[in-house]
């Protein structure tokens, strides 16, 4: 027959393996966009959980303002005058007392008023002076062997047992010490559950999502002041506000999944690949088997044999610190740039919620109230977000506050100009809680994963810095608080001049690959 003679000689198909087809390299935000979704089921239910961490970053810091609170007094016998006016300092002691018994805070515990009343404000700046330095560390940590997933779970594992602790303290420098230690892995939860609650979301919507997370923090604060009302005691208080944390641990973080962006600068890509399949399997999509996941700079080099063979293989891992991103350029100054406008913004941020503590009204319905006008802010950032950018709202917001601080320092403080001045006060608060909502995602887009934490920890120690330096500032009273915090919102604008949009720009994996994508942007990005 003819087929047996091989008249036929060549075949129908060519073989597959001469079709020259490959694996289709994609980074995450690439995958994310064509195969998995950007911000379906699965990122919906990721981020919600792990945004309830801000909620416990709000229990452990604020819970201050009740537990370190000066409560009322009254006489309880001879040689003493409810109206005296340099308050208990000049009275006898028996004379009067504390309502609400000695347990009621630690300045009537430990008699903390008159020449001692410094220490209430050591108590705070220590406090912030460990979320400084905790901050820094769980960056750096979040970004290297610990991980973001680990280190959420490291930081709210000691703040449980620091807050609990705190409740048993003997005298005030143990209080003192216990704090310090609270903040320090205080610093890190908001910074940990931040990143790992944007990084698997799509960059168009990763801006919205990013600025929703503090709408859990200020839920915490309102929550707060409830519990607050519940638990009269400070040390009863410690207790109630530390056993969300170990009710996270437990409940909420066996279903949290780490960052597969993570994985994939640590060197392991098949455990990233598994996450995006899960991504896009709940989201009722799926990947393709020829797609593979690569860091951003490798989806630019040419593939040939090797490399498809070693596709699958894990890579050697890539890490970062601060001093890379010092020593370029580009993101030197961005980082430069980042603890200024963030060093700023914490000092009008906290002055005014101080200031606001002064009114002389009811401490909870205050600081529930306080905690429910930022919400409107958080919603009209988000709105006007991808929008206008980032960039146009960070001056808007922070200009808007400081134009606000400015008229509240030039009007009086007496009669009706009082009402003024505390309008002036929420009206800048509104703005600079828009604005610090938005640095964190400004932040998070302005560097490569490689060290993202790190940069991120950097900018918040700034924060922490000037929410140290806040107490002082607000001591000053009269006009000045008012003239301070209008400077440094105006300032901050300014340099917001000085950064790049990121508006829809990719998150970079690695600071080659953010140097190469930048420069294709040319002269109008830092």
């Amino acid at each position: 027959m003819d087929l047996a003679d091989g008249n036929l000689q060549s075949p129908l198909l060519p073989p597959p393996k001469n079709s020259g087809a490959g694996p289709q390299k994609l980074c995450i935000d690439d995958m994310l966009q064509k195969y998995c979704g950007e911000f379906g089921r699965w990122q919906l239910k990721h981020f919600v959980l792990t945004s309830l961490a801000w909620a416990l970053e709000a229990f452990h810091t604020m819970v201050m303002i009740f537990a370190d609170r000066e409560p009322g007094w009254r006489c309880a016998g001879g040689g003493c005058s409810a109206g005296s006016g340099g308050g208990v300092c000049g009275l006898e002691p028996g004379s009067w007392e504390w309502v609400g018994g000695l347990g009621s805070s630690t300045v009537a515990e430990w008699g903390l008023v008159c020449g001692d009343k410094y220490k209430v404000g050591l108590v705070q700046s220590l406090f912030f002076g460990g979320c400084m330095i905790g901050a820094g560390i769980f960056g750096h940590l979040s970004d290297s062997f610990l991980g973001r997933k680990g280190s959420l779970t490291v930081v709210c594992t000691l703040n449980a047992v620091f807050g609990i602790l705190t409740a048993l303290a003997p005298d005030y420098w143990t209080y003192v010490l216990l704090r310090l230690l609270t903040g320090f892995s205080t610093g890190g939860v908001g910074l940990c559950a931040f990143v790992l609650a944007t990084e698997p979301v799509g960059p168009t919507k990763r801006g919205v999502a990013g600025m929703s997370t503090f709408y859990f923090f200020s839920t915490g604060i309102a929550l707060l002041s409830a519990i607050a009302y519940l638990f009269k005691s400070w040390r009863s208080l410690y207790i109630a506000t530390s056993i969300p944390s170990l009710l996270f641990l437990f409940v909420i973080v066996p279903f949290v999944s780490e960052s597969p962006r993570w994985f994939l600068i640590r060197g392991k890509p098949n455990k990233a690949l598994k996450i995006m399949r899960e991504i896009a399997k709940c989201n009722g999509r799926s990947l393709p088997d020829n797609v593979m996941l690569a860091l951003d700079e490798e989806t630019k080099e040419p593939t040939n044999g090797e490399q498809k063979k070693g596709e699958n293989e894990a890579k050697q891992a890539i890490s970062g610190s601060l001093i890379d991103v010092v020593r370029l350029r580009l993101t030197r100054v961005r980082l430069f740039l980042s603890v200024a406008i963030n060093f700023l913004c914490s000092v009008v941020y906290y002055g005014l919620s101080l200031n606001v503590v002064n009114l002389g009204t009811n401490l909870y319905l205050n600081v529930f109230l306080n905690a429910v006008a930022e919400m409107p802010a958080f919603l009209l950032t988000a709105i006007l977000l991808d929008r206008f950018g980032r960039k146009p709202l960070a001056i808007g917001t922070l200009w808007f506050s400081g134009f606000f601080c400015v008229l509240g320092c030039l009007v009086g403080g007496d009669g009706a100009w009082k009402v003024v001045r505390m309008v002036c006060g929420i009206l800048g608060i509104f703005g600079m809680a828009g604005t610090y909502n938005l640095l964190f995602i400004y932040t998070v887009e302005l560097f490569p994963t490689v060290v993202r934490n790190a940069a991120l920890g950097c900018a918040s120690q700034a924060a922490q810095m000037g929410a140290i330096f806040t107490p002082f500032v607000v001591v000053l009273g009269g006009r000045l608080p008012f003239a301070v915090f209008g400077v440094c919102g105006v300032v901050g604008g300014l340099l917001a001049f000085c950064l790049p949009e990121t508006l829809n720009r990719p998150l970079y994996d690695t600071m080659g690959g953010m140097e190469g994508g930048e420069n294709a942007f040319g002269p109008l990005l830092v």
